[in-house]
């Protein structure tokens, strides 16, 4: 897990200050946020992808709970989307780069 969240930082952490993709508050007059997000970039989502690694995660080692790993972790992606800090794509991104990240892990420690 600690490798997985390793690799998924550095990319997080990459892709924010490459893509720099405003966030949708700041793009669309009539969207309002209900939290201040801790930086001004939305692609991709921070949180969605700590969840879908740890999802994943999850998944691999207790398969029985897979099914409420993934619907826990899509449902922290949708209220970013709920909250207005981020538009769908920038979930679908998280969610991919969490899930790859601990793909990776996996592979290298096993």
């Amino acid at each position: 897990g600690l490798l997985g969240f390793m690799i998924e930082l550095t990319c997080f952490l990459f892709l924010k200050i490459t893509i720099r993709r405003d966030r949708p508050f700041i793009l669309i007059a009539d969207c309002s946020f209900s939290v201040k997000p801790s930086d001004k970039f939305s692609m991709p989502s921070g949180h969605t992808a700590a969840a879908f690694l740890m999802a994943t995660l999850i998944a691999s080692i207790y398969p029985a709970f897979a099914i409420a790993a993934f619907i826990w972790a899509s449902l922290v992606g949708m209220s970013r989307v709920i909250l207005g800090v981020h538009y769908p794509s920038d979930v679908l991104a998280g969610a991919l780069l969490g899930s790859s990240c601990t793909v990776i892990a996996l592979a290298v420690v096993n």
